[in-house]
């Protein structure tokens, strides 16, 4: 498929991975935060890791946004469906994510609720128009990428005199997770986790652009290349990456040329300041809570903020202790260091977030890592023999 195969050409793939393989140092070892689930996919479907020298590591990163959704939003959005007048829209993959007690929207709906999967905002727009007499809610959850649309829905709701539509927002923002990563004492005092350089972002960057990051590399020293979602995007980012780390330098590059610019989408950018402002704390799972890295609706927009609206509480709620998604997040573990992992959580049985979303890093070991693992293991029995 034309722009498509083009970015998936394994022989060029293994062309820049001996690249990557003679210049990477033997005296040292890289070591790279690819921030978003659809990096850690691309690495875990395409067995990129396999193509690298083992002295360049991977670290998985925070970007799924359900993943990084603390548990008791989920059980504020539970309580909030199971009302009898509420209508809660939302998107599929929040369906099974555990909340408190093993309970779940699935759950819930199974229960009574009236929770309905849409695919888009215009979906929840759509029924709050046919149905007046129901309070319809959209559970909007996401980075940059889908904080437009949530705009765009209260932009269309205010044009079309709908009463009955609020939104239960948790969007959170990129940069400031990075600036808590970098800050955090996994990475500065305990050096449990080691970061050389990011793999920026490829459909969040399409929104914010590239200067965001511009204050990471000079502040924290650490190069940022922001990469597409294609095979060839990512290992051409790694590659990128290596040449400056030897160079010493600390820039941010575009890989991701084609999609994106320095500034971004500012037309997007400018929807989203209309209708949202920064909240000054948001829990993270695994992060804990990080300054500035969510956004609200802005006081003028306080009928369509659900959480005022129907008095909705968040309280904390812990994950399962046994669970390691919030060290997986943080990149301190990775999902087969889990005593979870593979036994008791599958993507049949979820026991964190991490193994629900499409994007979670425990579901792309699951669907593609644990079968590599098995062949090294096999491959390395064989040769001991």
């Amino acid at each position: 498929m034309k722009y498509i195969d083009e970015y998936r050409d394994g022989r060029l793939a293994k062309d820049i991975a001996r690249q990557i393989a003679a210049l990477a140092r033997p005296d040292r070892t890289y070591h790279f935060m690819e921030f978003c689930g659809g990096h850690t996919h691309a690495i875990s479907r395409y067995g990129l890791e396999d193509l690298l020298p083992a002295n360049v590591r991977m670290i998985h990163g925070p970007g799924c946004p359900v993943c990084v959704l603390p548990i008791g939003r989920i059980d504020a959005a539970i309580s909030l469906a199971m009302r009898p007048e509420i209508t809660l829209c939302t998107y599929g993959d929040l369906m099974r994510v555990p909340g408190s007690e093993g309970s779940s929207l699935l759950k819930a709906k199974a229960a009574g609720a009236d929770i309905r999967m849409v695919y888009s905002t215009l979906d929840a727009i759509r029924i709050a128009e046919q149905e007046p007499h129901r309070e319809v809610v959209f559970f909007a959850i996401g980075f940059e990428t889908t904080t437009p649309p949530t705009a765009m829905a209260i932009k269309m709701a205010i044009a079309k005199d709908l009463p009955n539509f609020s939104v239960f927002c948790n969007h959170v923002l990129t940069p400031a997770a990075i600036q808590n990563i970098l800050e955090s004492p996994d990475v500065r005092k305990l050096g449990t986790v080691k970061i050389d350089g990011f793999i920026g972002p490829a459909h969040v960057s399409t929104v914010i652009g590239t200067e965001p990051y511009e204050f990471f590399a000079e502040e924290f020293r650490k190069p940022v290349v922001v990469a597409g979602f294609e095979p060839l995007d990512v290992i051409q980012a790694i590659l990128m990456l290596v040449k400056q780390v030897n160079d010493g330098r600390h820039e941010v590059e575009n890989q991701y040329i084609r999609a994106v610019t320095t500034v971004g989408n500012e037309k997007a950018q400018a929807e989203v300041a209309t209708y949202f402002e920064l909240k000054e704390s948001f829990e993270w799972r695994g992060l804990g809570q990080v300054p500035y890295s969510a956004l609200r609706l802005r006081s003028q927009y306080a009928r369509f903020d659900a959480e005022k609206r129907f008095g909705l509480e968040t309280r904390a709620a812990s994950d399962n202790p046994a669970c390691e998604c919030g060290a997986i997040l943080r990149g301190v573990k990775r999902p087969a260091d889990c005593k979870l992992f593979g036994t008791v959580c599958t993507p049949d049985t979820p026991m964190g977030s991490c193994m629900v979303s499409s994007e979670g890093a425990c579901a792309a070991h699951w669907t593609y890592g644990r079968f590599r693992e098995k062949a090294k293991e096999a491959n390395a029995g064989r040769a001991v023999a």
